[in-house]
């Protein structure tokens, strides 16, 4: 009990620059994405398989969080699902886009996911937000457009697709966390991380089930790939997003994690020698410093 005093107690002290740390390996998922053989439907499961004993365990070996757990309304287990079946959907548009277009480019349309965090605070949290902060939205907008528009091949080929994959991953992305930015107040960290990665495992089972998608069978190095997403993207990026939603606003985490567009660039040049394209570039930056600027009239 006092570890997980601790570990909270960490947590909540160092919330802003731990989601900082989760945004730097929380980058590290395109590129594994593109190199992992495996379906999207794949990769999920196993990303998810590997985790998830790091949270059942704690959670069933300590009495005092399985009180917690017998303690949470059926409303607040119902929204925890809500938010699994999200991120599910966020993984499987993610894994697509990174497959089917460049990394660069999926990363930053998937960065737009602060947008939808705003519109809910707008229209569901009923908060006021002021007109420079909409001046950035759309703006932030036009420099998706012009990723995905300039490259008038893409319509015909493989990118808008990923494209397409990419804006829809910013799109669960936000209400992922904006499910967490409400029922992280009412949940234990530990335990929401729990609930909300089984809840995205068992979508990703059906999914599996579904689609006939193997899950054995892929080069050893896949498996090796999976563990360390498992380890540096589900845990040392998800799990500490949601465990500092309790103490920063979703909105931070959120704005923070458009910083994975910028690191997954980096990591895409250095490893895949993916050279972004003129207008990819272009749109980054339009799209980098929309955000930021937003981020600076929330503050």
């Amino acid at each position: 009990m006092e570890k997980s005093e601790n570990k909270v107690g960490f947590i909540a002290k160092h919330a802003k620059v731990a989601t900082v740390c989760a945004v730097l390996f929380g980058a590290t998922s395109g590129i594994l994405g593109r190199l992992i053989t495996a379906p999207a439907m794949a990769i999920g499961f196993w990303r998810l398989t590997i985790a998830l004993p790091f949270f059942i365990i704690p959670a069933l070996s300590n009495s005092a969080q399985r009180d917690k757990l017998k303690a949470i309304s059926p409303k607040d287990y119902m929204w925890c699902f809500i938010s699994g079946a999200f991120l599910f959907a966020h993984f499987f548009s993610w894994f697509n886009a990174v497959k089917l277009t460049n990394i660069a480019s999926a990363a930053v349309l998937a960065s737009l996911h602060p947008l939808v965090v705003l519109l809910v605070t707008i229209f569901i949290y009923k908060k006021r937000v002021n007109y420079k902060a909409i001046l950035a939205i759309l703006v932030a907008l036009a420099g998706g457009a012009v990723i995905v528009g300039v490259d008038y091949n893409a319509f015909a080929g493989g990118n808008l697709k990923g494209n397409i994959f990419a804006f829809l991953a910013a799109m669960f992305m936000g209400l992922y966390f904006s499910v967490g930015d409400a029922v992280r107040k009412r949940v234990d960290g530990g335990l929401y991380v729990l609930l909300v990665f089984f809840s995205c495992w068992i979508c990703f089972i059906i999914g599996n089930i579904v689609t006939g998608t193997e899950l054995l069978g892929y080069p050893a190095m896949d498996y090796v790939m999976l563990v360390a997403m498992a380890l540096m993207c589900q845990i040392g990026a998800h799990a500490v997003f949601n465990l500092c939603i309790g103490h920063v606003s979703s909105l931070y985490v959120s704005t923070w994690e458009t910083g994975d567009a910028v690191f997954s660039t980096i990591f895409a040049v250095i490893f895949l020698s993916q050279i972004p394209k003129g207008y990819e570039i272009i749109g980054c930056i339009i799209v980098v410093c929309a955000l930021l600027y937003y981020n600076r009239q929330e503050s």
